[in-house]
């Protein structure tokens, strides 16, 4: 899954979800027809929530900040 984030001066608006990057990205002149000139926009993959926990993340990140010093 798919989520299209769009930041536009102090808003944030999420967009989404979307099957595919490419579904995300036709929906994205849509969008912005909403927005100033000015708007930055992502497109960001989801995670399952069912992939790894809380503190497994904490355990992977930690062990990577021990490797990389």
């Amino acid at each position: 899954m798919y989520l299209l984030t769009v930041k536009d001066g102090l808003i944030t608006r999420h967009v989404g979800p979307y099957l595919t990057p490419k579904k995300a990205s036709d929906d994205l002149d849509r969008v912005l027809a909403e927005c100033s000139d000015r708007a930055r926009w992502q497109i960001h993959a989801l995670e399952s929530p069912n992939l790894c926990s809380f503190s497994e993340k904490l355990q992977q990140r930690n062990q990577a900040l021990s490797a990389a010093s």
